[in-house]
């Protein structure tokens, strides 16, 4: 079960009842399709990328009440404060509604209508590009290539991927998990080139989003058939030079401790590409704890990656006494880490397993 039919029609109301909507969106392939679904589906509303730490708090009561929205509608982040809710609310009294579409571990916040299907059942975890794509119905069918792909990109294989395959069998040839489809197929390069379009400076990501809000077919990126489409692509293959060098490097780490149970790799680069490092790794080393960390500052931003075992009950514990914060799913979740305590941390985190 995900979310009830009522829950869902809840959705659509708060949507159709809103005007002038904001959308605050995780910035993964995940949440910018939520986001670009919901958009599609009414035809109106602007959206801001939530960066770095998957937290709405106070950065963001600034650009919320200059946007000056009748609806907020948040997508794909797993964090969002009381404190920011109030402020919210106290500077926009023409603010009708606050409405939270998530699958991460509930939160309960007041003031906020909120949808999770985690609510129902703790194991019940479809992405929230799949929860957006059901809540616009039959209106957002013509949008099932943009589902797909913001939905695979997060590791879930829905009940409607043979109605993929059969209008897209060069994306998706045949029936396969998720994790294969992201790592062998088009429709998995597709939703990599979502994942590297967000990544750079936010004004390039900003733009290939104004350009994807204009596509109407995955094959205008894929093919580079349209104006949007090259541009979109052009950004994708600057990024993927970088993100094929440190997988080579990842690689080489791998390589060079095989036979233990983690693969721990860091890296320096002003872009951010530890998620999808992570993901890919566990996919060609899939026995394995993956720990991929990127120096920042004087922090380590980490993802942890896992297959066999459950990784946050063990992150969680680990961070106890450390200067850090961390979060997510039981098998996918991510952190930062102050460098200081970054040795002992791994330490710690090893010592859970």
């Amino acid at each position: 079960m995900d979310l009830t039919e009522s829950e869902y029609e809840g959705i659509r109301t708060e949507l159709a009842a809103s005007q002038k909507p904001f959308f605050l969106f995780h910035d993964d392939p995940d949440g910018l399709v939520s986001f670009l679904l919901l958009k599609r589906y009414i035809g109106r509303g602007k959206g801001m990328m939530v960066k770095a730490e998957p937290n709405v708090n106070g950065r963001f009561v600034g650009p919320v009440v200059r946007a000056n929205p009748d609806a907020l509608f948040v997508l794909d982040v797993a964090l969002m404060q009381q404190s920011f809710v109030d402020e919210v609310r106290r500077s926009l009294p023409g603010l009708k509604s606050i409405v939270w579409i998530d699958h991460h571990q509930p939160v309960k916040l007041n003031g906020v209508r909120y949808f999770n299907p985690r609510l129902h059942a703790p194991q019940n975890n479809p992405p929230a590009s799949y929860l957006c794509y059901k809540a616009a119905g039959q209106a957002g069918k013509q949008d099932l290539w943009l589902a797909m792909a913001g939905i695979v990109s997060d590791w879930h294989m829905p009940e409607f991927a043979d109605e993929f395959t059969r209008k897209f069998p060069d994306l998706l040839p045949k029936p396969m998990t998720a994790e294969e489809a992201l790592f062998t197929t088009l429709l998995g390069k597709l939703g990599r080139i979502f994942s590297f379009m967000l990544k750079g400076p936010t004004s390039d990501a900003v733009s290939c989003i104004n350009a994807l809000e204009r596509v109407s077919s995955p094959y205008e990126i894929l093919n580079r058939t349209t104006t949007e489409g090259r541009h979109i692509y052009r950004h994708f293959r600057k990024i993927s030079s970088q993100y094929d060098r440190l997988l080579a490097e990842a690689k080489t780490v791998a390589e060079g401790s095989k036979g233990e149970k983690f693969l721990i790799f860091t890296y320096k680069d002003r872009q951010s590409l530890s998620g999808d490092l992570a993901n890919e790794l566990l996919f060609l080393y899939p026995n394995r704890v993956i720990v991929v960390g990127r120096e920042k500052a004087d922090s380590f931003m980490l993802s942890f990656r896992a297959r066999l075992v459950p990784v946050l009950p063990a992150l969680q514990k680990a961070l106890v006494g450390i200067d850090g914060y961390g979060g997510g799913h039981e098998k996918a979740c991510g952190g930062s880490v102050r460098k200081k305590d970054f040795e002992k941390f791994i330490e710690k985190f090893k010592g859970e397993f």
